[in-house]
């Protein structure tokens, strides 16, 4: 039979975060304020959201100013993520531009 504190050990295993996997690297032609940038690949049960939150996170903290950087960004999201949710980042942009 096993201790107390192996059976808390156990459970606290269970409740580790798993969302954040690992990071990943942009494309050699990314230039400009997001060269420099790091790739978090996430797990997502609400995409739009994530997406979305990770946009304004992006806009804020590398501080786009024109068209021309929130282009570039727009090409980071769809290069380094499957066609399958290049819907998601689309209406994510697009809700942030009509907000």
């Amino acid at each position: 039979m096993g201790t107390a504190g192996e059976a808390n050990k156990r459970r606290k295993k269970k409740h580790i975060r798993h969302d954040l996997s690992f990071s990943a690297s942009l494309p050699g032609n990314v230039r400009g304020v997001f060269a420099d940038s790091i790739c978090a690949v996430k797990y997502s049960v609400n995409p739009f959201v994530d997406f979305r939150e990770s946009i304004l996170e992006m806009i804020r903290d590398v501080g786009v100013r024109d068209w021309e950087e929130m282009e570039e960004l727009v090409y980071c999201y769809l290069v380094l993520n499957s066609s399958e949710i290049h819907g998601f980042i689309g209406d994510a942009f697009l809700s942030l531009c009509l907000s």
